[in-house]
């Protein structure tokens, strides 16, 4: 029996023995063709890039090829590749981005494939054009859409009520969803007010055309605020906002402060209310939800029943409430750490922070009392 016994045990293990060998093997081979299909998808990666940066042809003829005024960083890299001088729009835009490049001219170049992208980006540096533009408008800091659609509307020969049909067209709102990086699912919540309430970025508009388009004006408010939001792609990765957040919060940060300095202070309380599972209780938001500006917020304002009014509801309203400019957006990007739950802002700009409600109250109580003696003008509240 022992002799049996030793033999079956020798058999196991040798068959043991040789079933570790084909392990060993496949387990071999495995790493093996995952290192390879690595190798072969970074060295894929690494030939696409060369081949988008460098030049397309090694010889070729130059055409010309026109820059409209007022274009935006995707808007050219789009005719570029439209015109064949390039390989990927997007990806010019990308690679123009980590450049950190800009400052370039409309007008006429002659460019070719023969061209690398360093050697186009400097060219499209150096034009220069004298056109004057036919339209200028400038979309102020804190604007409501209906207020950006009232200034298109003063210096277009279109109406409120033809851009208002346009950028509520489910249609047209969508397929910009897929042009767009900003633009997500996000804006298509049945409680927004308005699909692109904070998207139309506060700056100067240029148009040398008498009648641009609907489209064209609405296309370069969003170009305007894509292009700034891409200098701040590294810092939104380190943060768990996403880009809907992101402006709501930077809106209700814009209609709050009146000083660059209290930004990041007023940013980092609503951070602490956030975190706190308090509600914002914020007063822009109800004149948003009573669709009027209020200079002093009542409760009867407060009993508002909006998603927007966020002293009744809890976290962030449905979508930004106006259009907020850099120093909002960079002041959530970097809020200023501090135990601050509330802060009051004074008409004259002013804003007092406290840690208690005690504290705040007394300070409203104070102030709300000097606002009804100056004739209820004086001042505007804001928890």
């Amino acid at each position: 029996m022992r002799d049996i016994d030793k033999e079956e045990v020798e058999k196991s293990m040798t068959k043991r023995a040789k079933q570790a060998r084909i392990i060993r093997k496949i387990v071999m081979i495995s790493l093996l063709v995952i290192v390879i299909a690595i190798a072969g998808i970074l060295a894929g990666g690494y030939m696409y890039v060369q081949s988008a940066i460098g030049p397309q042809e090694e010889e070729a003829e130059g055409q010309i090829v026109e820059i409209p005024i007022g274009s935006s960083t995707a808007q050219i890299g789009e005719i570029l590749e439209e015109e064949n001088i390039i390989q990927n729009g997007t990806f010019f835009r990308y690679y123009v981005r980590y450049q950190n490049e800009g400052g370039f001219q409309a007008g006429e170049y002659e460019l070719s494939r023969a061209m690398d992208l360093d050697e186009i980006i400097e060219e499209l540096k150096e034009g220069r054009i004298d056109e004057e533009p036919e339209i200028i408008f400038t979309i102020p800091e804190g604007y409501w859409l209906e207020s950006i659609v009232e200034t298109v509307a003063e210096y277009t020969p279109h109406e409120v009520e033809d851009i208002m049909d346009v950028i509520q067209d489910q249609e047209y709102v969508e397929g910009l969803i897929d042009r767009y990086d900003i633009l997500t699912d996000d804006i298509l919540d049945e409680e927004i007010r308005y699909a692109f309430e904070g998207y139309f970025f506060p700056s100067r508009y240029d148009f040398y055309e008498e009648d641009p388009s609907i489209e064209e004006v609405v296309e370069l408010m969003l170009d305007r605020t894509e292009d700034v939001l891409g200098d701040y792609e590294e810092q939104m990765a380190d943060t768990n906002l996403t880009i809907h957040e992101l402006l709501t919060l930077s809106s209700i940060v814009e209609r709050e402060a009146q000083q660059d300095e209290d930004r990041p202070l007023i940013a980092g309380v609503l951070f602490n209310r956030l975190d706190e599972d308090m509600r914002l209780q914020v007063d822009p938001t109800v004149s948003y939800a009573l669709g009027e500006h209020q200079y002093m917020t009542t409760f009867d304002h407060t009993a508002e029943d909006s998603p927007y009014n966020t002293y009744m509801y809890g976290g962030l309203p449905p979508s930004p409430i106006a259009s907020p400019g850099r120093d909002s957006i960079e002041a959530v990007l970097n809020p200023e750490d501090s135990s601050y739950l509330y802060f009051y802002a004074r008409y004259n700009g002013e804003v007092i922070y406290n840690e208690t409600y005690e504290e705040h109250n007394r300070v409203h109580q104070e102030y709300r009392h000097e606002w009804v003696e100056g004739g209820g003008d004086q001042e505007e509240e804001a928890e």
